[in-house]
């Protein structure tokens, strides 16, 4: 739990701590982003620690109102951050989703054309296509073209058992489940049962000869983009591995399978054609 905590930090820190927002060329120790970096780094300090209460992290959260009076009237993104980070910890480590819609109702009010706000908004409408992605649902189709330029649909494998596979190369969890993946298969292929990859990666080189080396022979959707992938922003993909299991109609009758659930629920999809 204690990992699960501090991974949901981290995945916010490195967005915002990435080299694209330039924090390492800024040597100015008050300005916002060194002193939100320096912040962030001691609660993730503490996290490792396993102080995870907001009475363990008071210091700290009165340090983000501290940041935010320091910086009271800078309508920038990097104020911004500050107090969309104070939301994070309230959602997804304190667990206070009161406080938390209070931030974020906040954030929206004081800094709506901030990039903080706009990612939230877009996590908003992906979780929106996700919630119309039931089991249950057709999956909405597309019309593409693999990695090596063939065509590429749901309606090209129509009376077949499809998985739509999310993944990229560099993600550990979709590697980690990968001989799952494979093992299904083998052994179910013979038998009517297809895989899509869209993957995430931004390499093509690296992607082919990762697909060449682990012998994955099922067809690959490709642009280079990352998260900004195409598919992935059809179909509200914000974290990976995500999976959608078709029936040989296109409707969905399962979701992020892992394991043997991936196995059970092919067999018995391919018994019920």
């Amino acid at each position: 739990m204690k990992d699960k905590l501090l991974s949901a930090v981290l995945a916010v820190a490195a967005l915002f701590f990435a080299g694209q927002c330039g924090f390492a060329a800024d040597t100015d120790t008050n300005s916002a982003p060194t002193e939100l970096k320096s912040l962030v780094a001691k609660v993730n300090t503490k996290l490792q620690q396993g102080q995870k209460s907001e009475t363990e992290l008071a210091p700290e959260l009165k340090e983000f109102d501290d940041l935010l009076t320091e910086h009271k009237g800078e309508k920038t993104d990097d104020v911004a951050r500050i107090l969309y980070m104070k939301a994070m910890l309230y959602e997804q480590v304190l667990k206070n989703s009161e406080k938390a819609k209070d931030l974020t109702a906040q954030l929206k009010r004081d800094f709506p054309d901030s990039k903080p706000v706009a990612m939230m908004r877009a996590q908003e409408e992906a979780e929106a296509v996700r919630v119309k992605l039931a089991e249950g649902s057709r999956f909405p189709d597309f019309d593409e073209k693999d990695v090596v330029g063939k065509p590429l649909s749901v309606a090209n494998y129509k009376g077949k058992v499809v998985l739509i596979d999310f993944w990229a190369t560099w993600c550990g969890p979709c590697v980690g489940e990968l001989p799952n993946v494979i093992k299904t298969y083998e052994a179910n292929h013979s038998h009517g049962f297809e895989i899509i990859g869209i993957s995430l990666d931004q390499s093509k080189s690296k992607l082919t000869s990762f697909l060449e080396e682990k012998h994955m022979t099922w067809q690959q959707f490709f642009d280079g983009q990352g998260w900004q992938n195409k598919l992935a922003v059809k179909y509200g993909v914000q974290s990976i591995p995500a999976t959608y299991l078709l029936d040989g109609e296109g409707k969905i009758i399962g979701k992020d399978l892992r394991g043997e659930d991936l196995a059970g629920a092919v067999t018995k999809a391919l018994a019920a054609k």
